[in-house]
């Protein structure tokens, strides 16, 4: 099973273990990652499980996940909301950093 590292605007990490298949919002609010809120459950419509990614890891982000970004704090080009991505093996030892406006 793939483990994602969430890392914390103060450097600190949590290491979770992530099924693939699961969005890695998912696998965050599983393992109580703090700054993950996900106050709409995965429905893209909230823009609280934003993150930053390494680019090319993921697909581009479709028109809905673009629009909901451009309502987040802190935008980055990385910034990508974690319900939209969806967790393979690939992904193993992913570094995914939270945004200082969630933490």
């Amino acid at each position: 099973m793939p483990k994602l590292v969430f890392e914390n605007i103060d450097g600190s990490e949590q290491i979770v273990e992530a099924p693939v298949g699961h969005s890695v919002m998912l696998c965050a609010v599983e393992a109580n990652v703090e700054a993950i809120l996900a106050d709409c459950g995965g429905a893209c419509s909230c823009a609280t499980c934003h993150c930053y990614v390494e680019g090319g890891v993921f697909p581009d982000p479709d028109p809905i996940e673009s629009q909901m970004l451009g309502l987040v704090e802190d935008l980055k080009p990385e910034s990508r909301l974690s319900c939209q991505l969806d967790v393979t093996d690939e992904m193993d030892g992913l570094r995914i950093k939270l945004p200082a406006s969630q933490g």
